[in-house]
């Protein structure tokens, strides 16, 4: 199964487009088609880029949960809703659209994050802060993906 690792510094360029770094653009040649769909994550301040394999298979999942819940309302809202469809152009940049870039606080420098299934794009600084181990209880962090087999 395709996987999307690594991490990745950047910018944005000014009409708003990113560039997909080598390796995740290779993953996606070689194991899916270039439209992608970028979104809102639901709570993290980032946007979730996934292939239209992946998206399908995420909006299967959702069509099948009771429409009426509250928290699948919030989750249909935040991230289904503001999903867009874009292309991987020649230079293998996407342009990621002002309204999703505003509600990401994505501009200048970004960090591209591998995520498995997806690929998450950050603002570097609201990266830095979700990251900085000083504000985690590491020992309890590693307690718990212990449990996990991790």
């Amino acid at each position: 199964m395709p996987a999307f690792t690594g991490k990745y510094y950047y910018t944005v360029d000014p009409k708003g487009r990113i560039i997909i770094p080598s390796p995740l653009r290779k993953t996606i040649f070689d194991h899916y088609s270039t439209k992608l769909f970028v979104t809102n994550a639901l709570f993290d301040r980032c946007l979730h880029i996934y292939p239209q394999e992946e998206w399908s298979k995420l909006e299967e999942k959702v069509r099948l949960l009771p429409k009426m819940d509250k928290d699948i309302k919030l989750f249909n809202r935040r991230v289904i809703a503001s999903a867009t469809e874009c292309e991987i152009d020649n230079q293998g940049r996407i342009l990621i659209p002002a309204a999703l870039r505003e509600d990401a606080g994505i501009n200048g420098d970004i960090v591209i994050v591998g995520q498995l299934e997806k690929v998450e794009l950050w603002n570097k600084k609201e990266w830095d802060a979700v990251t900085d181990l000083s504000a985690v209880n590491q020992a309890a962090v590693e307690e718990k993906l212990a449990g996990y087999g991790l």
